[in-house]
């Protein structure tokens, strides 16, 4: 099975298991989209900002010395997008309602990025 289809299939696992969860995009550091869980053609932009996003949150960990990145979260008006390392070379992006539990979100979220970052692994 190719590294897209098992991402996706990570992905919906975590739709299962997070009912709050209502869209995920997994991309490489660089941005290019591996997989998009998300409504209307937005995976590409996706993948693009996150992949900014997660370059910002690493550079400032490293300059405050705070260690490796693992995730950051962003809270909005209309809900929840929190970013996870999945592994050194995935982003996984993850859309959440407003009145999510935050605490499963982040446990759920590194779970998949943790899944996520095994597929990358095992097709490499």
């Amino acid at each position: 099975m190719e590294l897209r289809q098992e991402v996706l299939e990570e992905m919906a696992l975590l739709r299962e298991r997070t009912p709050d969860v209502n869209g995920s995009v997994a991309c490489t550091v660089d941005g290019l989209p591996i997989a998009c869980d998300l409504e209307g053609k937005t995976g590409e932009q996706a993948a693009a900002l996150s992949a900014a996003l997660v370059a910002m949150s690493r550079r400032m960990l490293s300059m405050t010395g705070q260690g490796a990145f693992e995730e950051t979260l962003v809270s909005g008006s209309a809900g929840f997008v929190a970013f996870y390392a999945a592994g050194p070379a995935i982003v996984l992006t993850v859309l959440a309602g407003p009145g999510a539990n935050v605490g499963l979100l982040r446990l759920e979220g590194r779970k998949t990025a943790a899944g996520v970052a095994a597929v990358a692994a095992r097709k490499h």
